[in-house]
């Protein structure tokens, strides 16, 4: 099972990017996918869920209305894309599956993670 994630970079604030998260050695299909983020000094937080049925999608509240989730799953990729960067957003991002096909919050509950990708918003 792996998660690689990628797509962070440099981008000023109000800018855009999407994050890319490809899933190999299980049916990404059948579980739910998250999307975390750890800026320096803060605890992990979950940011956006995507669940296996195309309605159950979670985000976290600062990013409601910016961030937006999305899967292919022929491509075995969820697509984290992200709005209106601001400094807040600043953070190491990773991708993670659930143990099961319900978006769920905590962290405890996702199996397997992928390496990080950085996202760095200037002002």
């Amino acid at each position: 099972v792996q998660l690689q994630a990628s797509g962070g970079g440099l981008v000023q604030a109000g800018g855009s990017l999407r994050l890319s998260c490809v899933a190999s050695g299980f049916r990404s299909d059948r579980y739910a996918i998250g999307w975390f983020r750890r800026a320096p000094g803060k605890a992990r937080e979950g940011v956006a869920c995507s669940g296996s049925g195309a309605a159950d999608k979670y985000f976290l509240d600062s990013v409601k209305g910016r961030f937006t989730i999305s899967r292919d799953n022929a491509k075995k990729t969820v697509y984290l894309e992200m709005n209106g960067l601001n400094s807040e957003d600043t953070a190491t991002y990773y991708c993670a599956a659930a143990s099961g096909p319900i978006c769920v919050t905590g962290p405890i509950l996702y199996e397997h993670w992928g390496r990080g990708t950085l996202v760095t918003v200037s002002s």
